[in-house]
């Protein structure tokens, strides 16, 4: 269904009818916010500025500029907030002896309360803690009250930091504040020579402990040199080894090629050993001086002998002589070979002997300088953790020196440009600003809950958003009726002019010319769910069309709860359940309070209602009294409980839907018009129950205001 456009007039109708809501927010909100601002204390806010800057030492280093440090400034803000600085506060001031920190500026109810339980604890607490520690407690709780109304603020583009305290007492808020940044100062100059002595008692003792573990250190590698003999051994030693070394190895070499030498000789002159004339024409051999001088003899000889032959037979004296010198030549000349092989192989014996030698000197060589070698490491690692020490002991005496110059050196960058002064206004509350403020969001939020309310209540209100979202008509709008003398059925006899008897007759009007051509003769009045008024509706509706000469006639047919026979007090013995059973005829229609006006009561309940409602003889009954009255006026029960509703809708004219303001949701209406329209059932239109005129500001206006001054007017004239 298409939802129409939304103008501003209809914002001002959710006003009006939501006016009470709007009023009570406001109401709430504003008086909260105007006794609070009231009833809170004046707080005065006292100030002073002050530049903090970032300086190193000028002694130890020679650094021209600064760089900006936040972590530096965010620290000096937290540092001036500290409890150690408020402390430094109260005892400049002697607060322990006059303040109490229940005094604190502001005031906050359950803060008092907490304030009363922490009094009470700590005095059971104090009975059996010393006095000192009692006032000590003191002291820290008028620190830390002061220290919770300290701000920290930095002025922009700038190293000067504004310092605020609030109090109630604007004197107190400035000597406060002053005396903030003189303990500020103290407290910045105590942190910083404290943190050097500390720095310098650490670095002594750890000083004296490297002292002695250097002494330590220095005695076990004397011990060490002591105990393996050695004695400048890093100087000579490591130099003396491996050059005997590289001596042996050489000496080795030249050996071993010698023996191999002598070995290759020795392996030759052994195989001509055994034939001496192959022997002679060795090098070695035919070299040898001796050795050529016997062959010079032999040649001699021999030559000799060749001349004597010619001379002498070999029988000759001479002859035989010279046979015998040359045999001796040649045995010398053997003798003297062999010598030389003998003299080659003593060489390769003393060859292969001087090879043996020098190994194993090069192993006792290479066993001392593994010896060495392991005796300089364990010397090198006791030497460097002497020097280790020594070099820690010495880097921190230097650091000693240096924090002992920082000591007498350091300063407190901190310079106070702009002293506090007494405040002459407070700063809060701001009772206007405050007081405006709970107007304005008093105002603004009563009608921001106005129009919440409004869209979370879908219930059925007025009749131009029943219209819009319904779709039918609104034949018109019942008020709530207050009475307890007058119930609202029979109101229209009861109380002719009413403001609710009218709107019957309004209904009257709207339902006879629901149809262009002729009124709708039987009406069905049901309603979504019980308790909606439904019946009153259908007795008042037909009370008001009898006092317009139409004969009327009332059907109860709610065959499961009726009230018709109780409203009228009405024999209900006989009614429309025996006619439907076939036990009556319509001797049972009895007379109602108006002339035109009669009554068939629902009879006794019977076990199938729903059964007797849709069997033909009820069609019947409508066709017959259909004939004899000019309208009939049937109540049924609700549409969304029982089915009765739908099958008596079929077989009347029409059907008006009472829904209860205030409590039938849309929902529920559109889910039983859907039934009927299902069943091609007439809805003639909607009658809104029980609205509150008198809480709705629109409808009073429309309705009421104008019933009233009415009704003044009225009597007045009779007077």
């Amino acid at each position: 269904m298409q939802e129409k456009e939304i103008h501003l007039r209809d914002y001002v109708k959710v006003l009006q009818k939501r006016r009470q809501t709007v009023i009570t927010f406001f109401v709430i909100v504003f008086l909260t916010v105007a006794i609070g601002t009231l009833t809170t204390k004046s707080i005065y806010v006292a100030s002073t500025k002050i530049l903090i800057e970032k300086e190193e030492s000028r002694y130890l280093t020679n650094a021209s500029f600064a760089p900006y440090d936040p972590s530096f400034y965010e620290t000096q803000y937290e540092l001036i907030k500290s409890t150690a600085v408020s402390r430094k506060v109260v005892e400049l001031l002697n607060l322990d002896k006059g303040y109490e920190p229940a005094k604190r500026p502001g005031f906050s109810f359950f803060g008092e309360i907490a304030n009363w339980v922490r009094t009470l604890f700590s005095s059971r607490q104090q009975t059996a803690a010393s006095v000192e520690d009692a006032a000590q407690a003191k002291v820290d709780r008028i620190a830390k009250a002061i220290s919770g109304n300290i701000e920290v603020r930095p002025v922009k583009n700038s190293k000067i930091v504004e310092i605020r305290f609030s109090s109630s007492d604007p004197g107190f808020a400035s000597t406060i504040t002053n005396t903030l940044a003189r303990a500020y100062i103290e407290e910045l100059l105590e942190l910083n020579m404290s943190s050097t002595r500390y720095a310098i008692e650490w670095m002594t003792k750890k000083a004296e402990d490297e002292r002695d573990r250097l002494d330590r250190s220095e005695k076990a590698l004397q011990e060490y040199v002591k105990n393996r003999n050695i004695v400048t051994l890093e100087d000579k030693a490591s130099a003396i080894v491996p050059q005997k070394l590289y001596e042996l190895n050489t000496q080795l070499v030249l050996a071993e090629t010698k023996k191999k030498q002598l070995e290759t000789l020795y392996n030759k002159v052994k195989d001509v050993s055994k034939n001496l004339d192959k022997a002679e024409s060795m090098s070695v051999i035919e070299a040898d001086p001796f050795l050529q001088a016997l062959n010079q003899q032999v040649l001699l000889s021999e030559q000799n002998i060749n001349a004597l032959s010619q001379k002498y037979g070999s029988k000759h004296p001479a002859m035989i002589r010279a046979l015998e010198d040359l045999k001796i030549l040649k045995a010398k000349r053997e003798t003297e070979i062999l010598r030389i092989i003998d003299s080659v192989k003593n060489d390769y014996d003393l060859a292969a002997s001087s090879v043996a030698t020098l190994n194993r000197f090069l192993g006792e060589a290479k066993s001392e300088a593994q010896s060495s070698n392991e005796k300089f490491v364990e010397y090198s690692t006791l030497n460097r953790e002497v020097e280790t020490n020594r070099q820690l002991y010495e880097a921190l005496m230097k650091k000693i020196k240096e924090e002992s110059i920082t000591e007498r050196v350091q300063t407190v960058n901190v310079l106070v440009v702009e002293k506090a002064e007494a405040p002459k206004s407070p700063a809060k509350p701001r009772k206007m600003f405050n007081i405006f403020l709970g107007f304005i969001g008093g105002l603004l939020g009563g009608v921001g809950m106005a129009f919440f309310v409004d869209y979370l209540d879908n219930t059925v209100k007025s009749p131009e958003e029943a219209e819009t979202k319904l779709g039918i008509p609104v034949f018109g709008l019942i008020s709530l009726n207050s009475s307890v003398a007058n119930p609202i059925e029979g109101i229209v006899l009861s109380e002719p002019s009413s403001i609710i008897t009218e709107s019957y007759k309004g209904i009257r009007t709207a339902m006879l010319l629901s149809s262009a051509e002729k009124p709708p003769k039987t009406i069905l009045i049901t309603s979504m769910s019980p308790e909606e008024g439904k019946t009153a509706t259908a007795v008042n509706l037909a009370m008001a069309i009898a006092q317009a000469e139409y004969t009327v006639l009332m059907i109860d047919a709610d065959l499961r709860k009726p009230r018709i026979h109780k409203i009228f007090g009405l024999n209900n013995a006989k009614g429309l359940s025996t006619y439907l059973a076939g036990a009556s005829d319509f001797s049972i229609i009895q007379e109602g309070p108006l002339p035109n006006l009669s009554i068939l009561t629902s009879g006794p309940l019977p076990p199938n209602p729903t059964e007797l409602l849709s069997s033909s003889r009820m069609n019947e009954m409508l066709t017959e009294v259909a004939g004899k009255y000019d309208v009939i006026i049937c109540d049924s029960p609700p549409v969304l409980t029982v089915v009765d509703a739908l099958i008596l809708s079929k077989m009347l004219d029409g059907t008006i839907i009472v829904a209860r303001a205030g409590k039938v949701t849309y929902d529920e209406v559109r889910e039983g018009l859907k039934s009927l329209t299902d069943l091609k059932a007439h809805v003639l239109g909607l009658v809104i129950n029980a609205l509150d005129i008198k809480n709705n500001a629109y409808y009073y206006q429309r309705y009421h205001r104008y019933y009233y001054s009415s009704q003044e007017e009225s009597s007045s004239l009779k007077q």
